[in-house]
């Protein structure tokens, strides 16, 4: 695809908190149509980078774009045209669940009542009650509703899924794959290493503020860590290793080898060897 199919185009992203981390000159880009993961651990400057994306921070260097636009200089007309779901939901406590969804549908000026009634349906939103009356799950499902309603060209989904229990995991992301196959791109933020590599297409790595690999999913995860078992001499041995199957074949020969299990490493080793490296 060509430049202009991109849908978020981030060039040099710099946003530093005095001693706090922020992140340091990323850049990465979205393709219109791609579910694409944005994967770290807490902290890492996932959501510094999203905020940014959405000109709700002001960075000291760097460009972004969205649909096109500069994201500072045309957040409004942007906001109007994405669904963002924060990693912590935010809503006057008092409100019913009804109004909040409704407030949200008229900042963009859209009837969404049709499709939000849907959405509660399929996510068992209660909207008569209050916001202050919900779990922090319920609160997440409301904040999926108010993100999703109007159909958005794109969305913005900053850790969606935790605090929702499995069975509305599930739900959720049967929504996300319905709103992609319509044609929404879907820029998503996780710790989850599973979750990404069951849904998104893309993904970019980020630790410490700095993205260290972008990539598709399949090659993030097509990893040369091997799990080896052995036993030798009578002890058990375990350990990750990353060379050359051939040098561990050779160091395998002069161990006394009585048994021995090679296999892939699990998500989770996989997502760690890279932050280790």
């Amino acid at each position: 695809m060509g430049k202009s199919e991109n849908i978020i185009e981030i060039k040099n992203l710099t946003k530093s908190y005095g001693k706090k981390r922020g992140v340091k000159a990323i850049s990465l880009s979205v393709e219109q149509g791609d579910i694409y993961g944005f994967l770290g651990p807490n902290g890492a400057g996932k959501s510094t980078t999203i905020r940014s994306i959405l000109g709700l921070l002001r960075y000291q260097e760097g460009e972004i774009k969205v649909l096109q636009m500069d994201a500072p200089r045309e957040q409004k007309e942007i906001l109007r045209q994405v669904g963002y779901m924060p990693s912590e939901a935010m809503f006057y406590p008092s409100m019913k669940v009804k109004e909040v969804i409704s407030f949200a549908a008229k900042v963009r000026k859209t009837d969404c009542s049709k499709e939000a009634q849907r959405l509660c349906e399929i996510l068992k939103v209660d909207g008569d009650k209050k916001i202050e009356e919900l779990s922090l799950g319920n609160r997440k499902k409301v904040s999926i509703v108010c993100a999703m309603q109007h159909r958005p060209k794109l969305l913005i989904l900053d850790e969606p899924t935790s605090g929702l229990d499995p069975l509305m995991q599930e739900a959720f992301f049967e929504l996300l794959l319905e709103y992609n196959r319509q044609g929404t791109t879907c820029f998503l933020s996780s710790h989850v290493l599973s979750e990404v590599k069951s849904y998104c297409r893309h993904a970019a790595m980020i630790k410490d503020g700095v993205i260290i690999r972008t990539d598709t999913v399949e090659n993030l995860l097509k990893s040369d860590v091997r799990r080896v078992r052995v036993v030798a001499g009578g002890q058990k041995k375990e350990f990750v290793y990353t060379g050359e199957m051939k040098d561990l074949i050779a160091k395998l020969a002069d161990m006394q080898v009585e048994d021995v299990l090679i296999e892939e490493p699990s998500l989770d080793e996989i997502f760690r060897h890279y932050y280790e490296k």
